[in-house]
């Protein structure tokens, strides 16, 4: 398979479905070969790299908690010896919960901040050696705007978003001298199948009030934002945040 990313490494969290699974397949499309990575649902990930397979790509399926520091480091020295590392690396994994903040657990505002947040850290930090060694390379997290959205009872998943936001742009300042660029995508509604915990779609957004664009985003308008950054074509571009998101929240 034949692109602009061809002969590159990129390793995808979450990628089982929705917004992972449309980055994943994008990336490979363009040449990549693609770690098609997600925690338990392996029919869902074997799937995905199928489907890279089928329009002739190569995928490796990587089952894998990003939020447990020896799973990824595990990860990491498999997609080593496999691919001789990787060049491309999207934080993609998420949980979404909806608990008033005065009934939220410590437990609850843990798990939440532990996969979006630590495990970009934990990523970050294992995979970050491999691709200075292979002449640099570009991460990409997914972050989001779900308080600009009206979207009550996630005062954990705005405090591991910003937060992710926030070590992005550390990252990008710090890894620059070893040819690595760091950004964040933000998508606001997106069209995509919602697990029963992240809660209901507010009324506003079912109706698509509150964005000018009157839609929601698809899922491959968000990976084409992440492929454009992952690529060539966003080599001058680190330490950043762009919203896709039709213009609902406006900077």
């Amino acid at each position: 398979m034949a692109g602009t990313l061809a002969g590159k490494v990129a390793l995808v969290t979450g990628a089982g479905k929705n917004i992972g699974r449309a980055i994943a397949l994008t990336l490979a499309r363009d040449g990549a070969k693609v770690v098609v990575n997600g925690r338990s649902d392996t029919e869902a990930l074997e799937a995905v790299a199928a489907e890279i397979r089928a329009g002739g790509g190569e995928a490796l399926v990587q089952r894998a908690d990003v939020s447990e520091e020896t799973a990824v480091a595990a990860m990491a020295a498999e997609v080593a010896a496999r691919l001789g590392g990787v060049d491309i690396l999207v934080c993609n994994a998420g949980l979404r919960r909806q608990t008033p903040f005065l009934e939220m657990s410590f437990a609850e505002w843990r798990e939440i901040l532990s996969v979006a947040l630590d495990g970009a850290f934990l990523l970050a930090r294992a995979f970050a050696p491999q691709m200075a060694a292979r002449g640099g390379g570009a991460i990409v997290a997914l972050s989001g705007i779900s308080t600009h959205l009206g979207t009550p009872n996630r005062a954990h998943v705005s405090a591991s978003k910003s937060g992710l936001e926030g070590l992005i742009r550390a990252l990008a300042v710090e890894l620059a001298p070893l040819g690595i660029r760091a950004n964040c995508v933000a998508p606001g509604a997106v069209d995509t199948a919602r697990g029963a915990s992240a809660g209901a779609m507010p009324q506003s957004l079912g109706r698509d009030e509150g964005i000018p664009l009157r839609r929601k985003a698809s899922v491959q308008e968000i990976a084409d934002v992440v492929r454009l950054l992952a690529g060539p074509e966003g080599g001058y571009v680190t330490g950043q945040t762009i919203h896709v998101n039709g213009g609902a929240f406006l900077t």
